[in-house]
């Protein structure tokens, strides 16, 4: 970064170095492939700054000047234009910096703005300070890639296992860089820097910030030093130095001078060690294969001179500052000479190589060994490096192995010295002055340097060598690699000096010997070969009792003497009820005698701690039972020090199960902590005595944390229920009570010598809580009071340890109260960055309480359930709740606060990070206290920050590693700690995301919480003072490496926490308040989306489930952004990501320059199916699907010997529940538990001897659980990953703009997409569960094609290419037909609503080979048959017919399953079942499926359903329905009936099934809603879905009526039949038809009734022509109409009155003002309507009058002679009002009604053909067409305000075809009936003329009514229709027609029958009849009428 921020001088401090050093780190360390080249230039650029190690830039004038000219002139920034004036203010501090550091100010000023940039890492620091941080982080990179680079040079120590070449480079590099000086600038560089140094000067410029920045800067420092000084050593030990850098060495480490402590610092332990390693030849011994390339490289072997300067320069009599390390020096060189002596090339060498033994001699006398033991072991690095441990093990052994005469004078003045001492002793004189202890030395080093092992290498083998058998396999050493090899002889030498030490050993070195033993014993196999040495030093129990004594260093002896000690102490065990009970004055146990016992206890401790089988030896061994031994001298009086090494070694034996249940006893027996008092004991006894007497005064205790140690010890080992049975109440309370009242509770009030002490104390009696907590569940039981019998007596039983502690902990209890106090009082100690006594302790314990409140939330709900269940009276309150209480420390309610500040700490205390992100997790489920913890954590805006800073200090963490598995290295282990808290905070703000606001997620993703969610403006880290949020952190974990081929970083390292990462931001892009800020930031700052999406799929082998997680919530986050850009217009956005995730040609940066011309070509060719060109990529969209793996392997089924199948089964399905990410999982451990239990509970011999195989069979049922979860997660992973992926389809496909992606491609893209989900479905090992989500993507893909296709043709494209029907080709079509019906097929009898969508899908398939409408220009019929026929066919005949072919090639099988479930099941899919059926029948012409439909008996059955739907049906007629279901079913029913009726065929056989017998059952048709109700708006449904009653009584009548229209058209054969049951049908509803015709308010629905009813009426008419052949049923028909008919007529006839002339306008208007929205479709279809109903009215007419005679003077008469119009001709309404309804029911319509009808149809005629023409002709111009129109005709067609103006031009222009075509057709349908209306008017006005004036007789008022009334009569009285004789005559009320009627019906008549009116007519025929009717039909009649009104008056 500060490399783009450098102002133009050269190489920046920082940026380049930090680079310099990740490069080096990634080719060296993590080996990664890509980075070595990286790593050569890097190298080349950065060689100056390695030489020139840490020399800054100089000052200079000219720089100084352009600085400070900056505020004015400005100065030029590299990267950006132009040059930016900077502050005065940043300028001041450049200057301070520069000074500071002594380096230029361009330098200075370029790590100031740098620091500017990172400010928000470094929350709470200024510029300047981060500048320093800076600063010192430049050095430490390029000191750290130094380093490494020397680590991985070739040499002689080491090898880090790297690639030939990277080794090559690397060594070369460095050698360089030696030759050339870096050794000689790294020692100046020591002697010049000093940290304190530093640190004064920083104090003093003020460049030192918070305890956090010294702490870091301080490290920084410390590290700079160390690292340089261990690239030397690590130089040294690669390869040696030269001359001169040794020379220098040697010459530096004189002036060296010791620590207070007289240990080393880092810094010169590091250049002892490289001269030690200089001075190393012990390699030449070790026989590796490049022994001779490495003697060739030795100067010591090469170099005469370096040999001679070395050693003159040793040798030299000067004294060194530090004597001690002179003498060091000095060993190593004798050594060195000793070996080179023994090699051949050494001979050259003899003047030196003979002054080793002087050499050597020297070192002793400058007490080498006292040196190596406090300077050197004393150093804290030293445990840190294993070289240095393995050189001073090497200079160790190879002083004891090289010289071995020294070894033994050593031995030999040991002896002498310890004859003077004893000798003195006895004389009671001084001791000698001249005393050596040269050899105590040795030992004490030996073991001080053994027993510390940190990298577990058990160097101390060596000195072992085997003497048992080597049968041993697992005691044998390293060296025993062959059969029966001799070990070295190193190892022989050392082994024998061991033995030898030990024989004869003189006092003074006893326990010298016993701590060098305890050091070598350390390690398993150590301690095995120590304890058999101890063991045969012994001598038998046979020369004991002869007095032999063995040696003192054995068993036999150390048992021997403390079996002595406790007899003697025992007889003076003091009373217990002494007033003062203290220790009497010691006789027993002497000080040395004391430290004697504490050596050997400690080596005991030592050897049993790591060997079992010693301990278990030893604890059984009958003669010295050690147990018994150790616990009586627990009871005398010994001091406390001795005690607790007693109570530590006990802790040793309870480590073994064996051993600790019978410790239990003894110790409860012996009353070490007295739990049975005594009826007469006046005062308390044992280790509580000691604590509050002894060790409180004394202020140190070591027995009180013995005791915790032995007891934490025990208690993991087994915890007995019955402890102290029979003496109390059995159980572990008492111990439990002492730890908390005695030691826990008050260990901060006590005084404390050792400050550290009370740390200890704390941590010792914590440690004891978790393990108890932690092993403890809470059961039934312990809320149950249950009693025991004690002396008699009933007294209430112990509870568990842990449900104590649990009771504690849920109560505001001392015991939470300290717990809480420690955690505040660790967080302020940790605050202070300093370094304190016990701070390892206190973290420590701070972690158990920790622990302890994380268990407790985690097993408190479990706990208080289980209370509440036992209705026990104990209290208890959440710990959640009780963490708000106010903290008696800062009064104020801040514990949570106080556990979350540990984040903060999370470098230096990661598991206390981790325990507290866990606990933070655990509360946050919680939402009440998230709203009060969002306020804790804002009160004070320190603390907030610092808060803030823990939890992205968390999420940063760059050393935090998935997968590293528990067994591993503390390094790895504290790398998955680090992840897991990362963890743990992605899920808490996962959880506090789904609260409602405020919550914690919120806050710390740097969302305002005070205001408005939405109002957050989020920024990048340090833009207008925005912190670093978690937000940002979780962004660049996810950000690394996306720049990178290889995709983001983290979704290889750690899929886990990317999952969860990609989760979180999808929950803040989908939550309605934050997704605006979140997309806008991520779009405009991030670009984040198309750089992971670029990066998909993500494969990964290894965990594939975490591999499909984050691709799903990757892709339904882009599919939000998709959505979101594509609403805001934002194009670009939306254009970059389709593209990205749908093009198949390679994006431009990956290709190379020639590819770009062919891509174009190959863009342009419509691919076939998945024919691919060279240049084509995979979509993005199918490389993820691809990545989704159907299959999935299933566990095997159980193979059981010992459990039942069922049983097992049973109690998995008991043992699941649902995990956090919502899968059903089985608890593993919990069904462990209870399989285990099960195993115990078995009782018998047979039980036990088969316990071994049951427990084999438990973990392969086991096993199969863990393998079932897994299948679980994986396939919910798979479907999360299916349905997201579906999501993304869907959007691209719905909500981006369509034109974003062509027409073509489109098609093209849908067909890749269905064909490849279709290949995975189909594929055999498919999962079942995952074919739901397929279908419905199928079948929303499907709809896309379809209606691709469809708005292709209707822009004029497809048809005529040659490819086919599209732009898709036909056999793709075909091929997707194909795979559907599969689909459907391979779903079985199964998965039904699966098949829904299915049946979906294949309805919008067929619907792409449907003919669009196409408009009626009137021209068409005009063509001949022959041309029809002849026709080529078209493109949606010729698919269709394919389409055909491939359906039938299923054959029966297909058909099964369409009809099964058209028939039955779930009522979505048996719709579409029965749209599929409808579908198919309508184009299948062969009528196969129609056979099978009948045949197979499903229309029967289906038919026969209607029955059963009418009381659902009744149902819905009630004012508010259940659910419409049944309605949506019955119109699909009805639809497929009435498809199957179209044929002659089916109808036929409809009516055989009985279909208009049941629907005569069906009583819905009689419950016609009060219309009112609906009218005033009673019950109506707001949202306008529901429709009111009458609607939805309408829907269930409209398909009835229209289904017997079409089966009434349909049977022309057999028309009796037909009209015969619908006739019946309509006289058993005769009121409800009556009724309906009858309808005052003529609304769209009631017009649509009648047009539908009067239709049935007009075709049910009687036909006259086959009648007479069937008698019986004419007299049927005949009763029939006689009852019926006159009705009917009447009805009719008075309702045609109402549809003419301005009534019908009324009505038209009446629509237009109710519903004004949708006013001009509606009044179309209203007009067809009125039109229709006219139609059928007249063709009734028509037919009647044809029925009753073929001749006029026999018809009936339907209208009285009047010739009136029913209206004025100004068409006033008044007059229709008035007359209408008592003309209506009182006398026959006057014929002027059907003259008015003609003249009304005429002029319509006109009008509808007028604009029949305009629509046309606009049809054909639409491009020349006026937007505006355009605009209006769309109006229609587009819902909502301003719909219009949204669409683009090319969807307007095709919705304005649509309307148009729709509008030609209407008016063509109105045409047509227009017509028809006029021919019938015509026909009917002829044959009543022709009767009334040609025909009738009139009668005369003056007569009598009978005369008149027989003629009439007679008239009537033809044999087919004399049923009708007496109803007729009195139905039409035309008994009486006068002279005075006839004459003014024929004035009326030729009035209105004029001239104007029969040109019309003619027209009308010329117009239209021509084309499409009888032609000259109305010019025939025409002429009649014209004739019958001109005939002269007859007179009768």
């Amino acid at each position: 970064m500060a490399a783009q921020m450098a102002v133009n001088s050269g190489a920046s401090l920082w940026g380049p170095l930090k680079e310099l050093w990740e490069t080096v780190d990634g080719a060296v360390l993590r080996r990664q492939p890509e980075s070595v080249h990286l790593l050569d230039l890097q190298l080349k650029k950065h060689k100056p700054s390695f030489l020139s190690l840490f020399k800054n830039p100089p000052k200079s004038a000219e720089q100084r000047e352009k600085v400070r000219k900056a505020s004015t002139e400005g100065i030029a920034i590299q990267g950006q234009q132009g040059s930016r004036l900077l502050p005065e203010q940043l300028l001041t501090e450049a200057f301070i910096l520069s000074d500071l550091f002594d380096i230029g100010e361009l330098a200075a000023l370029e790590l100031l703005l740098a620091g500017e940039q990172q400010q928000p890492h470094f929350p709470g620091l200024t510029r300047g300070l981060v500048a320093v941080l800076l600063y010192w982080d430049g050095k430490l990179c390029v000191a750290n890639s130094l380093r490494t680079l020397i680590q991985s040079r070739h040499g002689k120590t080491f090898t880090l296992d790297l690639s030939g070449e990277l080794v090559a480079f690397t060594t070369r590099f460095t050698d360089e860089l030696m030759s050339q000086g870096l050794t000689k600038r790294i020692l100046t560089l020591v002697s010049e820097i000093s940290v304190t140094r530093e640190f004064e000067r920083l104090q003093k410029e003020r460049g030192l910030g918070n305890e956090k920045h010294r702490k870091e800067v301080g490290g920084n420092l410390l590290f700079e030093e160390y690292t340089e000084d261990s690239i030397n050593s690590l130089f040294s030990y690669q390869s040696p130095l030269s001359k001169d850098d040794t020379l220098a060495l040697i010459g530096h480490l004189e002036t060296v001078t010791a620590q207070a402590d007289g240990s080393l610092d880092s810094v010169n332990m590091a250049l002892v060690m490289a001269l030690l390693y200089c001075l190393d030849v012990s390699f030449i011994e070790q026989g590796t294969e490049d022994r001779e390339d490495l003697l060739q490289a030795l100067p010591l072997l090469t170099e005469r001179q370096y040999v001679a300067a070395v050693h003159s320069r040793l040798m030299d009599g000067q004294s060194w500052k530090l004597p001690g390390l002179q003498a060091v020096c000095r060993l190593a060189w004798a050594l060195s000479l000793r070996v080179l002596s023994q090699l051949p090339q050494g001979s050259a060498l003899v003047e030196f190589t003979e002054a080793d033994e002087a050499l050597a001699d020297q070192a002793l006398l400058g007490d080498v060994f006292l040196f190596m033991k406090e300077g050197m072991l004393g150093c804290e690095t030293f445990a840190q490096e294993e070289f240095y441990i393995r050189r001073l093990h090497s200079l160790i052994t190879d002083f004891l192995a090289l010289m071995p005469m020294k070894v033994k004078q050593l031995r030999n003045r040991a002896d002498e010295d310890a004859r003077l001492v004893h000798m003195s002793l006895q004389m009671d004189s001084e001791l000698p002055s001249s005393l050596r202890k040269d050899l105590d030395h040795l030992m004490i080093l030996i073991g001080e340097f053994y027993s510390r092992d940190p990298f577990g290498l058990e160097l101390g083998l060596e000195f072992w060598c085997p003497t048992e058998s080597l049968q041993h396999t697992s005691l044998q050493g390293s060296y025993l690699g062959m059969a029966l090899q001799r070990p070295p002889h190193k190892q022989v030498v050392l082994s024998k000096f061991v033995r030898q030490m030990g024989d004869l050993l003189p006092s003074t070195l006893y326990i010298s010997y016993l701590r060098m033993l305890k050091g070598l014993a350390n390690g398993p196999q150590c301690a095995h070969y120590c304890f058999s040495l101890l063991k045969t030093n012994g001598a038998t129990h046979s020369d004991n009792i002869q007095g032999v004594s063995g040696s003192p260093v054995s068993w036999e002896h150390f048992f021997h003497s403390l079996m002595l000690y406790h007899e003697n102490l025992r007889r003076d065990l003091p009373n217990p009820d002494a007033a003062h009970y203290r220790h009497p004055p010691l006789r027993g146990i002497t000080q040395r005698e004391l430290e004697g016992l504490t050596s050997f206890l400690q080596l005991l401790t030592t050897i049993i701690t790591w060997s079992e089988n010693a301990r278990l030896a030893l604890c059984e061994h009958p003669q010295w039972t050690p147990v018994v031994v150790m616990l009586g001298l627990l009871q005398c009086s010994v001091p406390p020090v001795l005690k607790a090494e007693l109570l530590h070694c006990l802790a040793a034996f309870g480590k073994s199960p064996e051993i600790a249940a019978s410790l239990w006893q003894s110790l409860e027996y012996t009353q070490i902590l007295q739990t049975v008092r005594a009826p007469g004991q006046r005062q308390a006894a044992g280790i509580e005595v000691e604590l509050n007497e002894i060790e409180s005064s004394c202020e140190e205790y070591p027995l009180t944390r013995g005791f915790c140690h032995l007891i934490s010890t025990l208690v993991e080992s087994s915890l007995p229920v019955n402890l102290g049975a029979g003496l109390r109440v059995p159980g572990f309370q008492p111990y439990l009570n002492f730890l908390r009242d005695s030691v826990f509770l008050p260990f901060p009030t006590r005084a404390y010598r050792r400050p550290a002490e009370k740390w200890e104390v704390a941590d010792s009696a914590l440690e004891v809580f978790h393990k108890l907590l932690r092993d403890y569940e809470p059961q039934p039981s312990d809320f149950v009071q249950e009693m025991v019998e004690l002396q008699g007596e009933q007294v209430p039983a112990h509870k568990p340890p842990g449900h104590s502690i649990m009771f504690h902990l849920l109560n505001d209890s001392p015991m939470l109260a300290l717990c809480l106090s420690l955690l505040e009082e660790g967080v302020r100690q940790l605050d202070t960055y300093a370094p304190f006594p016990g701070k390892k302790h206190l973290e420590s314990a701070v972690l158990h309480c920790l622990c302890l409140l994380d268990l407790a939330l985690q097993k408190e709900v479990v706990f208080m359930d289980l209370l509440r269940e036992s209705q026990a009276s104990l209290l208890v309150s959440p710990l959640e709740q009780l963490l708000q209480g106010v903290s008696p420390q800062t009064r104020r309610a801040d514990h949570i606060v106080s556990i979350a500040r540990y984040l903060y700490h999370s470098s230096s205390n990661p598991e206390a990070a981790f325990q507290s992100a866990k606990i933070l997790r655990r509360i946050a489920n919680y939402p009440n206290i998230q709203i009060r913890l969002v306020g804790d954590f804002t009160h004070d805006q320190a603390v907030s920050d610092k808060l803030m800073a823990g939890f992205v200090e968390c999420l940063d963490n760059e050393e935090a590693e998935e997968g590293a598995e528990k067994g591993d290295d503390q390094q790895k282990k504290v790398a998955r700690i680090r992840h897991e808290t990362q963890i743990h905070i992605l899920n808490l703000l996962i959880t506090s995301l789904e609260l409602k606001t405020p919550n914690l997620a919120l806050y710390l993703l740097g969302y305002e919480v005070k205001k408005p969610v939405s109002s957050t403006n989020l920024q990048d880290p340090g833009v207008l003072g925005c912190p670093r949020s978690c937000l940002h952190a979780i962004l660049s974990l996810l950000q690394r490496g996306t720049e990178k081929r290889s995709g983001p970083v983290l979704t290889q390292q750690a899929p886990h926490l990317a999952e969860l990462c990609y989760q979180v931001i999808y929950q803040l892009c989908a939550c309605p308040d934050t997704s605006g800020p979140t997309m806008r930031y991520l779009r405009t700052s991030q670009d984040f989306l198309f750089s992971h999406l670029q990066h998909l799929p993500f494969i990964l082998p290894s965990n594939q489930i975490a591999a499909l997680s984050q691709m799903s919530w990757l892709m339904k986050t882009a599919a939000i952004e998709l959505r979101v850009t594509s609403l805001n217009r934002q194009r670009s956005h939306t254009q970059r990501l389709v593209s990205l995730l749908l093009d198949d040609q390679p994006h431009t940066q990956h290709t190379a320059d020639g590819e770009s011309g062919m891509e174009e070509e190959t863009r342009s060719v419509s691919g076939f199916l998945h024919f691919d060109t060279v240049s084509k990529v995979r979509r993005k969209l199918l490389s993820v699907l691809d990545a989704i793996d159907f299959s999935q392997d299933m566990p095997e089924l159980l193979q059981l010997d010992f459990f039942e199948r069922t049983q097992i089964e049973q109690v998995i399905s008991n043992c699941e529940h649902v995990n956090e990410q919502g899968h059903t999982v089985c608890n593993v451990k919990l069904l462990h538990r209870v399989l285990v239990a099960e195993v115990n509970a078995l009782q018998g011999m047979a039980a036990i001897g088969q316990r071994p195989l049951l427990m084999e069979e438990v973990n392969s049922i086991l096993q199969q659980v863990v393998d079932r979860n897994r299948v679980r997660r994986s396939l919910s992973a798979k479907r999360h990953a299916l349905q997201s992926w579906r999501s993304l389809v869907e959007t691209l496909l719905t909500a981006c703009p369509a034109d974003l992606i062509p027409a073509d491609d489109r098609q093209l893209i849908i067909r890749d997409l269905l064909l490849d989900l279709h290949d995975k479905v189909l594929s055999e090992d498919a999962a079942g569960e995952l074919m739901p989500i397929v279908a419905g993507a199928v079948f929303t893909l499907t709809a896309h094609l379809s209606q691709s296709v469809l708005s292709e043709q209707q822009q004029g494209v497809g048809l005529e290419a040659s490819s086919g029907f599209a732009s898709i080709a036909n056999s793709a079509l075909h091929l997707i037909l194909r795979k559907l019906l599969d689909f459907i097929l391979c779903t079985g009898g199964g998965y039904q609503r699966l098949r829904a969508h299915l049946y979906g899908s294949l309805l919008y398939y067929l619907q792409i080979a449907q003919k669009p409408e196409e408009p009626d220009t009137l021209q068409t019929a005009g063509k001949a048959m022959w041309e029809r026929l002849t026709a080529p066919e078209d493109g949606f005949s010729k698919l269709q017919r394919e389409n055909l072919a491939i359906i039938e090639s299923y054959g029966k099988s297909l058909m099964e399953v369409v009809c099964r479930d058209a028939c039955d099941g779930h009522e979505i899919s048996r719709m579409l079942a029965l749209a599929v059926l409808d579908r198919i029948l309508s184009i299948d012409r062969q009528n196969q499926w129609l056979v099978y439909v009948c045949n197979s008996g499903y229309l029967r059955s289906l038919v026969e359903s209607l029955r059963q739907d009418d009381a659902a049906l009744q149902s819905l007629l009630t004012p508010q329905p259940p659910l419409l279901k049944p309605l949506y079913i019955y119109e699909s029913k009805m639809a497929l009936l009435t498809r199957v009726a179209k044929t002659g065929q089916g109808a036929v056989e409809l009516l055989r099934c009985g279909l208009v017998a049941q629907l005569m059952e069906c009583q819905v048709f009689d419950m016609v809603p009060d219309s009112d109700a609906h009218r005033y708006g009673v019950m109506r449904d707001p949202s306008g879905f529901i429709p009111s009653p009458m609607d939805r009584y309408r829907q269930i009548l409209l398909p009835t009526l229209r289904l017997f229209q079409v089966i009434l058209t349909s049977t022309t054969m057999n028309h009796q039949q037909g009209a015969a049951q619908v006739l019946q049908w309509l006289i058993v509803h005769a009121d409800t038809i009556q009724a309906l015709l009858r309808c005052h308010e003529l609304s769209m629905g009631a017009l649509q009734e009648l047009s539908l009813l009067t239709g049935i009426i007009s075709k049910t008419a009687l036909p006259g022509t086959n009648i007479n052949k069937h008698t019986k049923l004419k007299q049927t028909l005949l009763l029939l109409c006689l009852i019926f008919f006159p009705f009917h007529s009447r009805l009719c006839l008075s309702l045609l009155s109402c549809l003419v002339g301005s009534e019908r306008e009324r009505l038209l208007k009446q629509a237009e003002i109710s519903a004004p929205g949708d006013s001009a479709e509606r009044r179309e279809e209203m007009e067809v309507a009125m039109q229709q109903v006219c139609a059928n009215i007249m063709e009734y007419c028509q037919t009647l009058l044809l029925q009753s005679s073929t001749q006029a003077q026999f018809s009936i008469c339907l209208f009285s002679p009047s010739g009136s119009e029913p209206a004025g001709r100004d068409g006033g309404r008044a007059d229709l009002s008035s007359t209408l309804p008592s003309m209506a029911y009182s006398r026959a319509p006057s014929l002027g009604l059907v003259l008015y009808l003609l003249k009304n149809s005429a002029a319509d005629f006109f009008r509808f053909h007028q604009s029949h023409r305009q629509s046309l002709s606009k049809l054909q111009s639409l491009d020349q067409l006026p937007p505006e129109e355009l605009k209006e005709l769309c109006q229609g067609l587009v819902s909502g305000p301003g719909g219009v103006e949204k669409i683009s031009s090319v969807q307007r222009s095709l919705l304005a075809k649509r309307r148009l075509v729709q509008l030609i057709n209407n008016r063509a349908k109105l045409l047509a009936l227009c017509s028809y209306v006029i021919e019938t008017c015509l026909f009917v006005l002829w044959r009543h003329l022709e009767y009334y004036l040609l025909h009738c007789t009139p009668t005369d008022p003056k007569d009598s009514l009978l005369p008149g009334a027989s003629l009439y009569r007679s008239r009537l009285t033809d044999d087919s229709f004399g049923g009708l004789q007496a109803s007729g005559s009195r139905g039409l009320n035309l008994s009486r027609v006068s002279q005075q009627d006839l004459d003014l019906l024929k004035s009326d008549m030729v009035a209105g029958f004029g001239e104007a009116l029969q040109r019309k007519l003619l027209e009308v025929e010329g117009l239209y009849s021509q084309v499409r009717s009888r032609y000259t039909f109305i010019q025939a009649l025409v002429r009649r009428i014209r004739g019958l009104l001109r005939q002269p008056k007859i007179s009768r």
